[in-house]
Formats: structure tokens, C-alpha cells, sequence
């Protein structure tokens, strides 16, 4: 029991001392995925003390659920620098470098191994939830002697953790984007949510017998809709609808041969082929509105701003519509959101999806990671908001540079620079080969995906990862 303000507080778990000042505890990263590891393995080659907090029951648990998928960079972009080195110290031998891994293969080849390495094992916590994080004894307000307050972090069971800093590598593959045009849910959403499934089913595998033979309709206009649309088409009887809000899938098909990423043009120029022989049927112009369940399916009605409305009739629904950040847990935390992607106002404009893409957005770090809040930083792919511009190259180095002014190097803090190919991911005859070897790369877009076997492509975190 430790006395609060209020009244005598139960903790069962207290790690930490109770009255311990910021310099004597750890810092906490949220989620261990590929950046929050990436971030546990800087933090260990520092010599810095850290507790890695992941809600899911095995680490990469957003990444599992994409395991099918196959990512568009090979595994030489997607492996920290520091996880390299920190690997190699317990004998890990490193993939073929020029392999474009799956989710699975990510996640045993490269995540798995790591969080069991003795530097990073005895400080990772799974299955634990992290719903607020605020200052100890400071609500939002408050304002004197707030930076000397350590973190105060509560967890789904009750118990609550001190830290020194908080590195927010959470995501945002639990909080997709609405099915609704205008950002709000359609009319109806929630009541027939059994039957809208969001980015990246496993149509040829776990989910198969939701799909076979069945009236599906596909919204969105990413790389996620568009390997999803070349999945479903390898099912007989399975009539495929496909609905944008753009007057045209130009964007969606991309450059074809001439793009400058091959996993990406090979995508657009099969998807073309597959609307042009009727095999899915596209519809643009669609905003949807609403949803209900009739005697014939689920009807999809849209209403474009002239107020016109159509519909479709269907038997189940992918909302493949993106992502968003959810910064709740940081709510009586002091942050400087912009206030149209969510990431912080200073990243914005180097990340606007308007004028960037994942191959031209500038290598940053700390400082543009910065809130008003001194030691709390969202990194990866939430710390994108919503744009689809994220790599995982580009989480690594923000990482690399948010550890770094952690332990006071603020030279190599403020360093940043980011290598990637020429192309932003890959070679042509990288795709060439590999395309050979298992079929078509598909890819996850945000920066981490691809699709399942055969190759495709997806959005998650990196338009290019």
C-alpha cells in the first residue's frame, strides 16, 4: 500500500521505489514491435536502464496479425543497427539480406530472437496494458516543479509504474480508420461490424471460408485495398466489388513497369489487368454513408457531396481505409499535436501525405519528436498520426536519435540521417528474383507490409516498408 492524495492506493506491482526520483528509474517503451525493440536495443547499448511494456501475448503481436503478409523491403532495411549488434552478440546468424521476409518471418527471424536476448528478456513485460500514462502528483494543469515528477504509467490490472522517460512505440493497427467517407462512422457501422473485416484478412488462409463464394466489396484506395483485391480474385465464385472515393485508381495502379518501386508497380499493373477484364468491378466516386442488413446482404449506400446516392449489395465488407493514432493514453500529458495528422506539429510538414512520400520524407529525430512534455515521445508509426508515409527505417533512426539525447549525447542525437535504396525500397531485380522464387511481392503500406503468398502489397506503417 502506498498513500495517496486521496486515500491509501493498492499497488501489487511496484518495481521501482515509491519516492524514487526520475534519475533512479527506468525509461518505459510501449510495444515491442520491430521499433519498440529497436528501442529497447539502444537503450541496453547505452547502458540505460528500460522496461519494455507489450499488451499483446507474444512480441510483434500487431505484426501476427499480418502474418501472411510479405513486407516490400528486403531484410536488410528492415534490422535496427543496434538489434544487429546486440543479436550478433548471442551467436544470431542474419537472414539473407536481399529476402523480402513475411510477417511471420519478421517475427521469427528477427523480433522473436531479440526479445530473448539477455539484455532485452528480463526487462520485457507481455501481456500488460498500459491505459494512462501521466506525472506523479501532476494532472495537465499543473505546471511548478512538473519536470523533476517522474512518469507515472497505470496498467489495465490496476497497478501503476514509475519512469524517467516514456518511448511510445504502440501503433496504430488496434485503431483503423472508420468505414464513413467523411471520418465518422457510416450510419449502421457498429451494428454490423461482424461482417467488416479491416486491412489484410487472410483471405487464402484463416479467413478463406469467410470469402469463398461469397459477394465482397473492398473500400479504400491503398496498397492494403490493392492486395487484398489481388488475393480475393484467386477465389472461384467470389464476385469482387471494389469502391474508391477518387474519380479514378490512377494513384492506386501507380506507374505500372515505370515505377520507381517494382513490388508496387507490378501491384498497380495487375490490379489494372483485373478491373479491365471485369474480374472486379470498381466504382468510383463512392462515399459511403451507411450500412444495413437486408434479406439480400449487407447494403452499402454511399451519398457523394452533390447528395446523389447509390448502393451496393454484398455479403461481407474489407474496410481497407487506413489508420489513426490514439493518443488517450496521453491525455493529462502536455502535447503539441497538429492538428490535421495527429503527429507532432513540428513532423507534420515534413510528413504531409499531400506533399511526401515514403521515399521523400527527410530523415528526423528528437527534436522533431519533441512535445512540451520533456521525456515522452511517440516514435514509429503513431508518431506518423495519419499519414501513410512511415517506413521502418525511418522508426529505427528515430529511435537511434531519441536514446541517444536520453543518455545526454545530444551530438549524435540531433545526427540524423537515414540510407535507403535509390528507389526508397528495392531493386527491380530484387522484385525479379523473388517473384521467381515464391510469386508476386505484395507489401504492407505505412512502411511495413506486403500481402500473403503469392507476393502482393499493403499499407500498416510505411507506404514502402
Amino acid at each position: 500500500m502506498s498513500d495517496g492524495c486521496c486515500g491509501p492506493v493498492a499497488l501489487e506491482i511496484e518495481p521501482f521505489p515509491a519516492r524514487a526520483t526520475p534519475r533512479e528509474l527506468p525509461t518505459v517503451v510501449i510495444g515491442a514491435g520491430p521499433v519498440g525493440l529497436a528501442a529497447a536495443a539502444h537503450l541496453a547499448e547505452r547502458g540505460l536502464d528500460f522496461l519494455v511494456l507489450e499488451a499483446g501475448r507474444e512480441v510483434g503481436a500487431s505484426v501476427a496479425q499480418w502474418g501472411h503478409v510479405r513486407v516490400f523491403s528486403p531484410w536488410k532495411y528492415n534490422i535496427d543497427a543496434a538489434a544487429r549488434r546486440v543479436l550478433e552478440t548471442g551467436g544470431w546468424t542474419a537472414p539473407d539480406p536481399d529476402w523480402l521476409p513475411t510477417g511471420t518471418e519478421l517475427i521469427e527471424g528477427y523480433l522473436k530472437p531479440l526479445a530473448d536476448h539477455p539484455a532485452i528478456a528480463p526487462r520485457l513485460r507481455l501481456g500488460t496494458k498500459v491505459t494512462a500514462i501521466s506525472r506523479l502528483g501532476y494532472d495537465r494543469v499543473r505546471t511548478k516543479g512538473r519536470e523533476e515528477a517522474p512518469f507515472l504509467i497505470r496498467l489495465d490490472n490496476g497497478d501503476e509504474l514509475q519512469a524517467k522517460a516514456v518511448i511510445d512505440a504502440s501503433g496504430t493497427y488496434a485503431t483503423p480508420n472508420v468505414l464513413g467517407a467523411s471520418g465518422l462512422p457510416a450510419h449502421g457501422e457498429e451494428e454490423v461490424a461482424r461482417l467488416i473485416d479491416h486491412a489484410l484478412p487472410d483471405v487464402l488462409g484463416a479467413d478463406r471460408d469467410l470469402y469463398q463464394g461469397k459477394r465482397v466489396l473492398v473500400v479504400g484506395a491503398g496498397h492494403s485495398a490493392a492486395t487484398t483485391l489481388l488475393v480475393l480474385a484467386q477465389l472461384e465464385d467470389t464476385p469482387i466489388t471494389w469502391a474508391i472515393r477518387a474519380g479514378s485508381a490512377a494513384r492506386t495502379y501507380g506507374g505500372g513497369d515505370a515505377d520507381a518501386l517494382p513490388a508496387r508497380g507490378a501491384l498497380g499493373t495487375r490490379l489494372h489487368a483485373l478491373v479491365e477484364s471485369g474480374r472486379i468491378t470498381l466504382i468510383t466516386g463512392f462515399y459511403t454513408r451507411g450500412v444495413t442488413m437486408t434479406s439480400d446482404g449487407l447494403k452499402v449506400v454511399s451519398r457523394d457531396p452533390s447528395g446523389a446516392e447509390r448502393s451496393v449489395t454484398v455479403d461481407r465488407v474489407v474496410s481497407a481505409t487506413g489508420f489513426r493514432p490514439d493518443h488517450s493514453i496521453a491525455s493529462e500529458l502536455r502535447l503539441d499535436l497538429d492538428p490535421i495528422l495527429g503527429s507532432t506539429r513540428t513532423l507534420a510538414p515534413l510528413i504531409d501525405p499531400n506533399q511526401h512520400s515514403c521515399g521523400t520524407v527527410p530523415a528526423h529525430g528528437v527534436d522533431e519528436l519533441s512535445h512540451p512534455e520533456p521525456g515522452y515521445y511517440a516514435v514509429g508509426v503513431k508518431s506518423y498520426g495519419r499519414a501513410p508515409t512511415f517506413l521502418m527505417a525511418t522508426g529505427y533512426e528515430q529511435v537511434r536519435s531519441v536514446v541517444a539525447a536520453l543518455a545526454g549525447d545530444w551530438e549524435a542525437a540531433r545526427d540524423v540521417q537515414l540510407e535507403l535504396p535509390e528507389t526508397g525500397v528495392c531493386s527491380s531485380n530484387l522484385a525479379e528474383a523473388q517473384e521467381k522464387r515464391v510469386g508476386l511481392a505484395t507489401g504492407v503500406s505505412g512502411g511495413l507490409l506486403a500481402t500473403p503468398l503469392p507476393l502482393v502489397t499493403v499499407d500498416s506503417g510505411g507506404c514502402c516498408g
